[in-house]
């Protein structure tokens, strides 16, 4: 078994450009605020930024500046791929492949380096990341409790739902502490964005942490985030 922090939460979505790392970047400085020591993780990138002879993750640097830089870029997300697709296929395009084993042991850094950590998946839990292997069995492996980051968009409902399925039925259950609702853009044009939370929390027994307003820059309810890692 590899070595990771014994707290954490895995942040996933219902699909990709739902604002994971915005919400887990909101969650990291409300941590830091009450005193914790917080660790990001970021296990593999596509879409990364080539800066002469490095690359690295916008998603990642955001995650790294918000817990306030702890450790190093390269500690936050150990594999990264410029092509703006799935990682595996990401890697394939720069001749290499994404090691299984890294995805896992790279957390090992942060361990007895923080109090809590964060890590942030790609896309959902049923996006690949390897040729075999899915987000969710990353979230399996690291037994972190998932924050489902949901869009405030026509059609989340069901986007919803069909994520916490997987959550429960595919290969190992995930515990899921609960779900935050994000606008990531204004109200104009969809009128589902006032109905969408009670909709949602009709529909399940996930308690709805919270909701962050566009651009907000906190989660509209008082979480406690370090006791949902416990």
């Amino acid at each position: 078994m590899f070595k990771k922090p014994k707290r954490g939460l895995f942040i996933t979505g219902t699909d990709t450009e739902v604002g994971k790392t915005y919400v887990t970047s909101i969650i990291a400085r409300s941590l830091i605020a009450s005193g914790y020591k917080v660790g990001v993780y970021k296990p593999v990138a596509s879409d990364c930024i080539r800066d002469n002879e490095n690359i690295y993750s916008s998603d990642a640097l955001a995650l790294w500046e918000s817990a306030n830089r702890p450790l190093t870029l390269d500690d936050v997300c150990p594999q990264k791929f410029e092509a703006s697709i799935a990682p595996h296929l990401a890697a394939k395009a720069a001749g290499k492949n994404v090691d299984s084993e890294l995805l896992r042991t790279g957390i090992g850094r942060w361990a007895g380096k923080c109090d809590v950590v964060l890590v942030e998946g790609a896309g959902g839990l049923l996006s690949p990341v390897t040729d075999s292997e899915y987000f969710a069995d990353l979230a399996a492996d690291f037994g972190y409790r998932l924050v489902v980051v949901v869009p405030n968009i026509l059609g989340c409902i069901n986007q919803t739902l069909q994520t916490l399925i997987a959550a429960q039925t595919f290969r190992h259950p995930l515990e899921v502490a609960g779900i935050i609702l994000n606008d990531v853009r204004t109200t104009e044009g969809d009128a589902s964005v006032a109905t969408n939370l009670e909709e949602i929390r009709k529909r399940t027994a996930i308690p709805i942490l919270g909701q962050v307003t566009y651009q907000g820059q906190t989660i509209a309810s008082e979480v406690d985030w370090y006791g949902l890692t416990a």
